[in-house]
């Protein structure tokens, strides 16, 4: 399982170690390039100071002239000795003759030119430099060796690089300590939702939490409040499924013993009756939990093969042509070229389906029922007119609500759910339902849908 706090270490850690690698070849460089700089100024000194003894000497090197760069000021009191050993000097004649040498100088001459030079000798490199002076006719050459340089500017980067190695370990604990305590909002949050109930959708506090945290905490919140909301349909479902069901069922129950007892075929064939129309209202209840359920649960689109609208509402109308018939309403179908392939059909059906229900159920006898499907650049519209008593100015805002029976409900039958479940399904279409007064008597319900389709 991968681990922030881990994780947050070692990117601490490994970046704390680039900045400190990088600054050790930083030190190093610049150590190396001023030692050089400051030997090089000592190698020149060196060198004139040595002409300068023998210029006072009446300009003859005595044969331990040369030595006399032994007792020169060394770079510094911890490296002195060291410095002194490792400084060698010649002084050679115009004539090509050695004048004089210091203690360890090699035989050969140890350069060719004027100024700095470097030479190997005895597989030791050495760094040269090279004085001139022409009223003396005399060469005095001083040189170090190359490893006494590096000995020393390892010395001096190390003297100051190691009291930073014994840091490094109080440094990554440190780094861990402040990523635990960096991220202890966090383990806070973790532990608050661990411990808290699965009752509890409360919003989680956001006070005092880091900035960082707030777009999860507010996403949290959401999805508690979402929760909460779906929760408690769920709850009002479940009781009025309960409910509601229990009428029916019981009334079933009591017309099949009415039945089962009849002493005539007439008592006996109205029970009958009463038991087929108790079906058919349970089950048309029972089809619109269902379709409440899919639509609240906005059912993916992409699941259902695209389908022609005109096509799905054909299928409805034929599906409630039965119905139409047995309460002698007249379903007229209106349809024209308004071509439209809608991939969400198992939200439109449910949706026409209880619209042209409703509109059958409230049209008295004899009336019609008309279902037009149009469109335009824009939208598509499925709408649905009848003649029945309409919706009244009191019940319109509410009528979209679950379980809400308006006044024109005859006798509160029905569940209360029809229009509901078209309001949720529309929602989820990225539609909209719109509900007005006919001219003339009855209610015109229209679905207003996207004409252009992802």
């Amino acid at each position: 399982m991968t681990s922030i706090r881990k994780r947050l270490f070692i990117i601490l850690l490994a970046a704390t170690g680039v900045i400190w690698l990088s600054a050790v070849a930083w030190i190093q460089h610049s150590t190396r390039t001023e030692v050089g700089h400051v030997l090089d100024r000592r190698l020149q000194e060196s060198a004139q100071m040595v002409a300068s003894l023998i210029r006072r000497n009446g300009g003859m090197p005595g044969p331990d002239a040369a030595t006399l760069v032994d007792k020169a000021p060394a770079l510094s009191d911890m490296g002195r000795h060291d410095y002194a050993r490792q400084l060698i000097c010649q002084v050679w004649g115009f004539d090509g003759q050695l004048k004089s040498e210091s203690d360890g100088a090699p035989s050969g001459q140890l350069a060719e030119q004027e100024g700095f030079s470097e030479r190997e000798v005895d597989g030791e490199v050495w760094r040269v430099y090279t004085h001139i002076d022409a009223e003396l006719g005399i060469r005095v050459m001083v040189g170090d060796a190359h490893s006494m340089r590096d000995r020393l500017v390892h010395g001096v980067v190390m003297g100051l690089l190691t009291p930073a190695m014994l840091i490094l370990p109080l440094l990554a604990a440190l780094i861990w300590l402040s990523v635990r305590g960096g991220l202890a909002p966090l383990d806070r949050l973790a532990r608050t939702l661990a411990y808290r109930p699965a009752t509890d959708l409360g919003p989680l506090p956001e006070n005092g939490a880091p900035s960082e945290l707030r777009p999860m905490i507010e996403a949290l919140n959401g999805l508690f409040h979402r929760v909460e909301g779906l929760r408690e349909r769920e709850r009002s479902f479940t009781a009025f499924a309960a409910h509601e069901l229990k009428t029916p069922l019981a009334g079933l129950k009591t017309q099949a013993q009415v039945a089962t007892l009849a002493p005539d075929a007439a008592t006996r064939e109205r029970a009958l009756a009463q038991i087929a129309r108790g079906v058919d209202r349970t089950d048309r209840m029972v089809r619109q939990l269902l379709d409440m359920t899919a639509a609240e649960n906005a059912i993916d689109a992409a699941q259902t093969p695209a389908q022609d609208g005109a096509r799905i509402l054909a299928e409805v109308a034929d599906e409630l042509a039965g119905l139409a018939q047995v309460r002698g309403v007249a379903l007229h179908l209106e349809t024209g070229a308004a071509e439209w392939r809608s991939p969400q059909a198992a939200l439109l059906a449910p949706a026409l389906r209880n619209l042209l229900e409703n509109a059958i159920l409230a049209s008295p006898s004899g009336a019609g029922v008309e279902a037009r499907l149009t469109r335009d650049q824009e939208t598509v519209r499925f709408s649905v007119l009848d003649r029945g008593p309409g919706i009244s100015e009191a019940d319109r805002p509410h009528v979209t609500e679950r379980f809400y029976r308006g006044s024109a409900s005859p006798s509160g039958s029905g569940s209360g759910l029809g229009l509901s479940i078209v309001a949720a399904a529309v929602e989820a279409m990225g539609g909209e339902l719109r509900l007005a007064a006919r001219e003339g008597g009855g209610e015109r319900a229209e679905l207003v849908l996207p004409a252009a389709r992802p």
